[in-house]
């Protein structure tokens, strides 16, 4: 009990010392109504922040391998047309006919560091109809951008296909589930989606592509609030000083920064299920070396795969604590996964097939630091298959004890594949098991 309260202290210690300039990124004009956001924000990562982290991660291990255990017969046995999921999260609700009957069952899906969010469960279901995007400050009714901004929690939903441009970022308001399972929804060729001091969001099946910066101006961010912004960074999925944040089965390419950025104590996220490819520098968590509010941080990855066209960032970790699950690691170009300021890192049970550059083998990367210093950061492996030469630089009191402390029954290496199989958007269809 002395250590956690030790740890919470150091917590409000640091969630007191952040500078204005960070704080008020993209954000033109830092009136009293976001001001009132960063603070509620503040106290959010406090509530959702868990000062035995092992705890979830323990969860989560022991969810991947109970899911194991008794099902490989049923896989073996499976009849064309019954249910194929083959992780815990997609168990949990793609063998039920009736998914588009009782869609915010998902809300009780979610593991990891992420598994409180619930989204707009126990809200109002609201279709999106009308994929247009031309009104920043009056968005209309039956938009995408209209859906987000109201103050009450929804589940939003989609009427057909559709592929919308984003003339600038989105911003989210609390208490909402992006939800295209059924149908094929793009968000593409324009700005990103902004979740920025809010708190319990759901983003599901989404393909996001092509993202560009944004020119900022005038955006509305609530029913009752727009204000200035400025120009935004072309990420696909900005988390800015947001907790209990999930990301599930998403597609991600070709943004103009990162595909998925969580900064500025963001923390109480999982990203899962979800297939990235064709972009540089691809998951960023942590804003800079300077801004240790970010120690706040617990991040699950888990179940999601890499593919072709990656180059680095999956993720680059700073000051937090990060856990990487079961996800398979097929392409990169120059590292997998990276950090500074001592993060602590517990990589379990993933893939990592090396490209074929001799230069490039080391799946890990500290930067910024010399091996004097991050030899005492908490980086382990465990249960990892490495291939093509791949190999994981472990580093931290070799005496780590982690199947004590993590009780570590995640499925090993050889079953990331399987396990990421249905990774990115799934072909649901209404009526059948998804």
């Amino acid at each position: 009990m002395e250590t956690v309260n030790v740890r919470l202290v150091v917590l409000i210690a640091f969630l007191v010392i952040i500078s204005t300039t960070t704080v008020t990124a993209h954000i033109g004009d830092f009136d009293e109504v976001w001001q009132k956001r960063a603070a509620d924000a503040k106290r959010a990562a406090l509530r959702a922040y868990h000062p035995n982290p092992e705890k979830v991660t323990d969860t989560l291990n022991h969810d991947v391998h109970k899911g194991f255990e008794g099902g490989n017969n049923k896989r073996r046995n499976l009849r064309k047309g019954e249910c194929t999921a083959t992780n815990p999260i997609d168990r949990c609700w793609r063998c039920k006919s009736n998914w588009a009957d009782n869609r915010m069952r998902l809300a009780d899906c979610g593991l990891g560091f992420g598994q409180e969010t619930t989204g707009g469960k126990g809200g109002k279901i609201y279709v999106v109809t009308d994929p247009s995007d031309n009104d920043m400050v009056n968005p209309k009714p039956g938009t995408l951008r209209h859906a987000v901004i109201q103050e009450e929690p929804l589940w939003i939903i989609f009427a057909h296909n559709m592929a919308i441009r984003l003339n600038e970022e989105l911003i989210m308001t609390s208490n909402k589930t992006i939800d295209a399972r059924g149908v094929n929804v793009h968000i593409a060729s324009g700005a990103g989606i902004t979740v920025q001091f809010v708190h319990n969001i759901i983003i599901h099946g989404l393909h996001v592509h092509d993202i560009k910066v944004g020119n900022g101006g005038l955006i509305r961010d609530s029913v009752s609030h727009y204000g200035f912004r400025t120009r935004s960074d072309g990420d696909g999925i900005s988390i800015f000083g947001a907790t209990n944040i999930w990301v599930d089965h998403v597609s991600m390419s070709k943004c103009s920064d990162g595909l998925i950025d969580a900064i500025m104590a963001s923390t109480a996220i999982t990203i899962s299920n979800s297939h990235f490819a064709h972009h540089n520098e691809v998951m960023l968590f942590g804003a800079s070396d300077s801004h240790s509010d970010d120690k706040v941080m617990q991040i699950t990855v888990a179940f999601n795969h890499f593919g072709q066209g990656l180059v680095q960032r999956m993720p680059r970790c700073r000051w937090g604590f990060f856990h990487v699950v079961n996800n398979d690691y097929t392409h990169w170009l120059m590292y997998a996964i990276g950090g500074s300021k001592n993060p602590t890192i517990i990589s379990h049970g993933n893939r990592f097939v090396a490209p074929p550059d001799i230069n490039s083998k080391e799946v890990t990367k500290r930067e910024y630091s010399p091996q004097s210093v991050w030899k005492d950061w908490t980086w382990r492996s465990q249960d990892d298959l490495m291939m093509n030469g791949a190999y994981f630089v472990e580093s931290g009191d070799p005496n780590f004890d982690l199947s004590n402390k993590f009780v570590i029954n995640a499925k090993p290496g050889k079953y990331a594949s399987i396990l990421t199989k249905f990774a990115g958007p799934l072909p649901c269809v209404e009526g059948k098991p998804c």
